[in-house]
């Protein structure tokens, strides 16, 4: 007998309505919470520091949960964002009904939707960061008739109480398996929780990171998703930190999304994958090889490299992990399987024969299609970024590539199948731009490219402006050069953005 799909999924919301949560409606809404006796109604939204907010209903007649579901709430938006003023910062937040889902962790049953924000004329904020990536997107399906599918692999510190027991190897906790990983259970209660909202996890695993000080155990982990589009897959990222920090506080551990935790040791990133699609078909190989499509994509999102250091790199430790000779990117540049570049190609499928059949031999020998799982990675953007922001500026640095008459050279040009830091290769690295290596030099480098931002109306002066000014503000020109062997003032500086995101 075939399984249901509703039956597969954890979303009880799915199970119980037995229809996809992209069709709920206010009246599925209603009849779940009436018949699973749920307490509480959540609204979350994210502000303007990337973290949800909330605000919590008790649930008190069937009257009220009507009215809230038909007409969102009142927020205070010059509190949640900083391009607001207050005289004119009534906003409204309004539910999405495909988003809710039951709460893992509230005391009292609780089903929580995500919202959106609404104007005084109940039109969509315009210069909300969600709607800016959606016009980005529109933007660029709309000019070249292809869409991007994108999913983001978070890392993550977990800074817990110094324990000796089976100590792993310093820098050598890549897919380490317990007892010499101390927090996979954690990892896997969030993979569950992320998953019950409906999320599409790929995998987690521990990560190459982990050392100890005389005080703390320091553990690195990473969790990621599956392909999807940008609107699902921006809300992945923004619950699954929501998630990881909740099952932190549950466990007396704090969860850092920070991209660099001390010096010396390996930073955290939030790399982005990405796939254009045709006509719901993964375009990225073409015969066997990466698609002209692709390459144009590619070459579009180097060309504006620097400027998206200001939505995805927003903060000056995020400036201490892109250094030469790690595994974060300081090149603009892309590769197939090359780490030490800023987009590479991850090994496919493409060439490979039944791997499984050789592996087992009571399997039949099949040649089996597996390109449509070939993406792309940004490796630059970490815990800091804007995700809405950055997500808007991948589409606009895709639109452009397919716009550009020099598209596939500019691909071709910065191509590198070398590790371009061995010494025969320096050559190659001197003809490549460089990313900015301040907050300062990225605020510089997203007002250079303001033009092709601003295109198609999608990032307006006022938010380019806004964003410049709050980079700068930091003052953190060569301020990697100036305290890098000063521990101390490095350690103070990770403190103050140890919450970051």
């Amino acid at each position: 007998m075939k399984t249901s799909n509703f039956n597969v999924s954890l979303n009880p919301l799915v199970q119980f309505l037995k229809k996809p949560a992209a069709e709920f409606t206010k009246a599925d809404i209603i009849n779940y919470i009436e018949q699973n006796d749920i307490k509480l109604l959540n609204f979350r939204y994210a502000g303007g520091d990337g973290r949800l907010k909330t605000m919590n209903f008790v649930i008190q007649s069937h009257e009220q949960l009507v009215s809230v579901l038909s007409t969102g709430e009142r927020v205070d938006g010059s509190s949640l964002f900083n391009f607001l003023g207050t005289g004119s910062s009534d906003l409204y937040v309004v539910p999405r009904f495909k988003t809710a889902f039951l709460n893992p962790f509230s005391a009292s049953p609780a089903v929580d939707i995500l919202c959106s924000y609404f104007d005084k004329s109940g039109n969509a904020l315009l210069s909300a960061p969600e709607n800016i990536m959606l016009k980005a997107h529109r933007t660029l399906v709309e000019t070249s008739g292809y869409s991007l599918e994108v999913m983001g692999e978070i890392e993550y510190y977990v800074i817990s109480k110094k324990n000796d027991l089976y100590r792993a190897t310093d820098q050598k906790g890549y897919h380490e398996s317990t007892p010499f990983v101390k927090w996979e259970q954690l990892r896997i209660e969030a993979m569950m929780a992320i998953a019950q909202t409906g999320a599409k996890v790929k995998y987690s695993h521990s990560e190459v990171g982990n050392f100890s000080d005389d005080e703390f155990d320091y553990e690195q982990n990473e969790i990621e998703f599956l392909p999807t589009n940008v609107e699902d897959a921006a809300n992945h990222l923004i619950l699954i930190k929501w998630i990881l920090r909740e099952l932190g506080n549950k466990y007396g551990v704090t969860v850092s999304f920070a991209p660099k935790i001390t010096s010396g040791k390996a930073g955290s990133g939030m790399h982005i994958h990405i796939r254009p699609m045709k006509d719901g078909r993964n375009v990225t190989i073409e015969k066997g090889k990466l698609s002209d499509v692709a390459k144009k994509v590619i070459a579009g999102i180097l060309s504006v490299a620097p400027a998206l250091s200001a939505f995805g790199n927003t903060i000056p430790t995020s400036y201490f992990r892109l250094v030469p000779h790690q595994e974060a990117p300081t090149n603009v540049c892309w590769g197939e399987r090359n780490r030490s570049t800023l987009i590479r190609v991850p090994l496919g499928w493409v060439s490979s024969s039944d791997m499984i059949a050789k592996a087992n031999p009571l399997e039949k020998m099949r040649n089996n299609d597996f390109s449509d799982k070939q993406t792309f990675e940004i490796r630059s953007p970490d815990g800091s970024a804007d995700v809405f922001l950055l997500i808007a500026g991948i589409c606009v640095g895709a639109r452009h590539g397919l716009e550009m008459s020099n598209g596939l050279r500019l691909a071709e040009e910065t191509y590198i199948d070398v590790n371009i830091f061995e010494d025969q290769h320096k050559a190659k690295q001197k003809n490549l731009i460089q990313l900015p290596d301040s907050c300062n030099e990225a605020a510089k480098a997203l007002l250079a490219s303001a033009n092709i931002f601003r295109q198609y109306d999608v990032f307006t002066d006022e938010l380019m402006n806004g964003i410049a000014q709050k980079l700068m503000a930091y003052n953190d020109e060569n301020l990697r050069k100036i305290i890098s062997d000063n521990t101390e003032e490095t350690m103070k500086l990770v403190r103050q953005f140890l919450h970051c995101g």
